[in-house]
């Protein structure tokens, strides 16, 4: 008998489970997680209106339905919870998939003013992830600044410029459903630092974007021309020059006057934000709110000559008046207890999925997906991650497996103080959420709070 932990039931923490059973007919696969529902980002990341990639979850479910898988959520690994050297000596391997659990910051003054947030943070609130902050984004304000040019910042886009009822059908929590459906966000500011043919969103994400039924998209052709590609993409690989191309048609596009507004804004670089208090910063009541953020004042920036998408900034400042601003300039790894960890790339050094410690192997230590590799790739690249990181450990195996094992673990992890949440608590789980729904009106709505979640869990034992 071999057994394995996998820490993290996202995408890379299933693949690393199936690609276990894949490659050895004994091996046990514990998926653990500290929350008590699988699927990471998958449950917690996917926009809500985003169905079909949500969906992926009906094949991660296959997995953790396998007989040689066990599902042990609500297991924190690590300070304040099972220390990873215990956890070390209850499996033969330990496989960390815990991805970029934090964002990166902007490191500009006012960055902390109240109303300034991190995209990670509103995607937290809207899909209902029990850390998640008790909302108030969006009260009070009637314009937002969306820092970055990736599909979150398109995401967090479209959910402030999307209608309630295009929201209701989808699993959103109830609370945050009812805060979109009362806001009074009219115009919605996108802002990449760089030009449209760098921006790193994905063109399907981008057409959403204009297809939305209470909403139009503004783009200034001027400011889209100061990129050398735009006049002609011809040269840019495909998804940058269906990019543009999609830009393109937009700013030719006649105003049709919905009541919401999409800017797309291109070389401005955030070099603060300002406290509220102007004219446009008012309150529920239309009062001033001193010390919120009002307004984000940028640099016009422009390429730098030298390829590769660098730019420079050229001593000319925008302000762009905005109450709310979510700031969506990519993900981080944290350090893991246990574990070595590169500050500056953020992620775990390994050498083939093997943690590496000064240079050699650390025994029964593997990572897998970001905090691998670094948050970059789509969900699929999870896939030849988790293989690559699995070839290692079995190759490894045979010298891990002549340690001894104490027994099954989860009477230790207990011991441990953890309560793990089984299959049969997701599915209680699962059920609850569709009550919910069906009290509501609605179809099925996620449980936002742990204390739900954990009362869920244990009427199904």
């Amino acid at each position: 008998m071999f057994r394995v932990a996998v820490v993290g039931s996202g995408p890379s923490g299933v693949y690393t489970a199936q690609s276990l059973l894949q490659q050895d007919s004994e091996v046990l696969v514990d998926v653990l997680d500290r929350l008590p529902c699988p699927y990471g980002l998958v449950r917690y990341g996917v926009a809500p209106d985003h169905e079909k990639i949500k969906s992926l979850q009906n094949s991660l479910r296959t997995v953790l339905q396998e007989p040689r898988v066990r599902f042990l959520g609500g297991v924190h690994v690590g300070a304040g919870g099972v220390p990873a050297e215990r956890l070390a000596e209850l499996y033969h391997a330990v496989v960390y998939c815990v991805g970029a659990a934090t964002d990166r910051r902007l490191g500009v003054p006012g960055e902390d003013l109240p109303g300034s947030w991190s995209a990670t943070r509103f995607v937290s609130w809207y899909s209902a992830h029990p850390d998640a902050p008790p909302g108030g984004f969006v009260a009070g304000a009637r314009a937002a600044v969306v820092i970055g040019a990736g599909n979150v910042a398109v995401d967090v886009t479209r959910i402030l410029a999307r209608g309630a009822d295009e929201l209701s059908g989808t699993d959103m929590p109830q609370a945050a459903l009812a805060a979109l459906a009362a806001s009074r966000v009219t115009d919605i500011h996108m802002v990449g630092r760089r030009g449209p043919s760098q921006a790193r969103f994905t063109t399907k994400e981008l057409r959403e974007l204009g297809s939305l039924p209470d909403a139009e998209v503004m783009v200034d052709p001027e400011e889209l021309a100061l990129d050398p590609q735009y006049a002609d993409p011809s040269g840019l690989p495909a998804a940058q020059r269906r990019n543009v191309e999609v830009l393109r048609e937009w700013a030719g596009r006649p105003r049709r006057g919905a009541p919401r507004h999409i800017h797309l804004r291109f070389f401005l670089r955030p070099v603060e934000l300002l406290a509220g208090g102007g004219p446009s910063s008012g309150g529920p009541g239309g009062e001033p709110e001193k010390g919120r953020v009002g307004a984000v004042r940028f640099e016009r920036t422009a390429p730098d000559g030298r390829g590769r998408g660098g730019v420079r900034g050229t001593g000319r400042f925008e302000e762009i008046d905005a109450e709310l601003v979510l700031r969506s300039v990519g993900y981080r790894g944290v350090p893991q207890e246990g574990l070595p960890f590169d500050a500056e790339h953020g992620t775990v050094p390994h050498l083939a999925g093997r943690v590496v410690h000064e240079g050699a192997a650390v025994p029964g230590r593997y990572v897998a997906g970001w905090i691998k590799r670094g948050p970059t790739g789509v969900i699929g690249s999870n896939r030849p991650c988790a293989k690559e990181t699995v070839t290692s450990l079995l190759a490894d195996a045979p010298a891990l497996a002549a340690r001894g094992l104490p027994g099954d673990p989860v009477g230790a992890l207990r011991a441990e103080g953890a309560e793990p949440v089984d299959w049969a608590g997701w599915l209680a789980i699962e059920r609850a959420e569709e009550r919910l729904g069906a009290s509501l009106g609605r179809g099925v709505v996620k449980l936002p709070d742990w204390e739900s979640l954990l009362a869920a869990a244990r009427s199904g034992r």
